[in-house]
């Protein structure tokens, strides 16, 4: 379904389409997010930092508000978030707004996971790296950019967004039927490179 995900009607829609079209909900992968303005903190504006953090962060309480009760009547389940290591294990430059939002992914996901565990909900985040994506080429718009970021990484390279799925697809299966209220790195050694 196409929809603006900052709209609460939207997520209990998604929720509806999904319970109508297989019976039930067990994972919900929370993956819409934007960087937002960037640029000196001083100069970003209310409005440029409120919509960020309305598509970042509140979007994934409005999805999670109407995931989670579908996964308690069905005996459990599988939430997760994207949110970055932006603002966790370290930052940027310009980019407050979008690594304040991410990072209060990680306080949403832990209390989720306290709340809900009981209920057999599992809630966990993701914190890729640097992700070949369209999002990644526009902030890095040039040869030399993109290759600045890929050595900041451990593996000298960014992810492929299937290397990124391969993590969500662990966390949503069994195989993670211990893992609740995580930060994953994902993030290709970047928050622990310094050459």
């Amino acid at each position: 379904m196409a929809g603006d995900v900052r709209e609460e009607a939207f997520q209990q829609a998604l929720v509806q389409a999904a319970v109508a079209r297989f019976g039930k909900l067990d994972i919900a992968f929370n993956n819409a997010g934007i960087i937002g303005e960037a640029g000196p903190s001083t100069a970003v504006s209310a409005q440029g930092f409120a919509d960020t953090v309305a598509v970042n962060l509140t979007a994934a309480f409005l999805a999670a508000k109407h995931q989670i009760p579908e996964m308690v009547k069905q005996g459990g389940g599988s939430a997760i978030f994207t949110s970055t290591f932006v603002g966790y294990s370290f930052s940027f430059p310009g980019v407050a707004a979008y690594a304040a939002s991410k990072s209060g992914l990680i306080g949403l996901t832990q209390a989720l996971a306290a709340e809900f565990g009981p209920q057999q909900v599992r809630v966990n985040a993701i914190l890729p790296g640097a992700v070949e994506t369209d999002m990644f080429r526009t902030m890095n718009d040039s040869a030399d950019k993109q290759a600045f970021i890929s050595g900041l990484h451990a593996l000298k390279r960014v992810a492929s967004p299937e290397e990124i799925a391969r993590s969500v697809l662990y966390l949503a299966s069994d195989d993670a039927s211990f893992v609740t209220g995580t930060a994953s790195l994902l993030d290709g050694g970047i928050s622990i490179t310094r050459s």
